[in-house]
């Protein structure tokens, strides 16, 4: 199974080349936000992301990959929570998502 991960460009570029990859609010938040579905992922990056001038990519994440569990807690079963690190190897893809002038991120080509 697939879900995706939004991150700030700069950062999975200093990050991808570990063996892990945890995101700047890991410490805070003990798990990683994820998100199932291409629509979805650019609605969260638009809901909460919009403002941050920086460029994005989408982390496509191979859950069956992970050895951290796993967590559906919200109850249309969209976000997926992973509690750990992801592993570099179980990231399949990584594309740079597309953003109009006025911030607002685009669906990913």
């Amino acid at each position: 199974m697939l879900t995706f991960h939004l991150v700030a460009r700069d950062v999975w570029a200093a990050r991808r080349a570990n063996d892990t990859y945890s995101p700047e609010a890991f410490a805070a938040d003990v798990f990683v936000h994820c998100t199932d579905g291409e629509t979805a992922v650019i609605d969260t990056a638009n809901r909460y992301y919009r403002d941050d001038p920086r460029a994005y990519v989408v982390l496509t994440i191979d859950v069956d990959a992970l050895s951290s569990e796993v967590k559906y807690e919200d109850a249309a079963r969209i976000f997926p929570h992973v509690y750990g690190p992801i592993e570099t190897a179980a990231v399949r893809e990584v594309r740079d998502v597309r953003r109009a002038a006025d911030g607002t991120f685009l669906p990913l080509a």
